[in-house]
């Protein structure tokens, strides 16, 4: 661990957990095809301190802390894991930092300033997430926004000595690669406004739909669905499932080797959106209106909708009508007929 930047080229990290599980971190251990310490070498990225990942702590933690606040460091990117909690009453007092005596907020704050980028990792960090879910007790928030509203703990107008604004890497928990690559991206310089969508969130993955990819799609197309767990059809009619509207490449890029939560019977909760962790109903459950669900695609008129899910339903083969209400295929596709030469 450099405890001055005198390494050329080199870029320093620093990442702190606030209010959250710790989930961000255990995804990113995970990352594979390279591992996480092989893709930060490559990058030239060093970590000056992780609370999981690096062997300080106590005194040793806070020196390093310390040095990056007042500048004796230079900090390149500041990563915070979790929600910022500001509790009670604006003091932070909910969340000290251990040994320090101070708030977490206030670190967050002051370090902010220093970063030459702040990168939220994590729904939490990005929008308040979990944290702040139901009557937000500890007045938990992101770094720039809170809910779908800018300005979280830094401010609406907040920019990194960078120029950028807080970088959302927003999911519940990240995929490893979308930190990874993010991180890559700055180091080399090569991250710039423009490759933000609407909501900070890198466009590597946001540009994408969870749908994209989905090994659900024939079923979706017919609307042929499941009605209950373990089940193969479509999830959106009847349990719940957002892939049509999450922004995530969650189907494209295969987690821990080839899986999905939609891959796995799970319904997509849409965890990369802001105020996920309320919809207001069962996670999987599918709200209607009429008979139609609510959770339409999100760039899609209802009406248009309505009319093709009708004809879509009108031509399901019987193979994926029967297929859909079951654990496994039972009646697998025809094969063509051929005409003997």
């Amino acid at each position: 661990m450099n405890m001055n930047k005198t390494n050329a080229g080199g870029f320093n990290l620093l990442w702190l957990q606030a209010g959250g599980c710790g989930g961000c971190s255990l995804s990113l251990l995970c990352a594979e095809s390279p591992d996480l310490q092989t893709t930060l070498d490559d990058a030239g990225i060093e970590v000056l301190w992780h609370p999981m990942l690096s062997e300080a702590s106590g005194a040793e933690m806070l020196d390093i802390l310390e040095a990056a606040r007042s500048g004796e460091i230079e900090l390149d990117a500041l990563c915070v894991e979790g929600a910022v909690k500001r509790g009670p009453k604006g003091s932070g007092r909910f969340h000290l930092l251990a040994g320090s005596g101070r708030p977490m907020m206030q670190w967050v704050e002051e370090l902010a300033q220093r970063a030459r980028y702040t990168l939220a990792i994590g729904n939490g960090a990005a929008f308040g997430g979990i944290t702040s879910s139901g009557g937000n007790p500890t007045d938990a928030c992101g770094l720039q926004y809170s809910g779908e509203r800018r300005g979280g703990l830094l401010g609406p107008e907040y920019r990194s000595s960078g120029g950028l604004p807080v970088i959302n890497i927003a999911g519940c928990p990240i995929h490893p690669d979308w930190v990874t690559e993010t991180l890559a991206q700055l180091a080399m310089g090569d991250f710039h406004d423009a490759q933000l969508d609407a909501l900070g969130r890198p466009r590597s993955y946001s540009d994408h739909l969870v749908h994209h990819g989905c090994p659900r799609n024939e079923f979706y197309e017919f609307k042929a669905s499941a009605c209950e767990h373990s089940q193969l059809g479509c999830m959106m009619e009847h349990m719940g499932c957002l892939g049509t509207q999450a922004h995530a490449d969650c189907n494209l890029r295969a987690w821990n080797g080839g899986g999905s939560c939609v891959k796995g019977g799970y319904a997509c909760i849409n965890c990369t959106e802001p105020g996920f962790q309320d919809p207001g109903h069962r996670f999987q459950e599918t709200p209607k209106i009429a008979g139609i669900p609510i959770g339409l695609p999100s760039d899609m008129p209802k009406a248009w909708f309505v009319a093709l899910a009708s004809l879509s339903k009108a031509a399901t083969p019987k193979r994926l009508r029967d297929n859909a209400l079951s654990d496994h295929i039972i009646e697998p596709p025809r094969n063509r007929q051929r005409e003997p030469k």
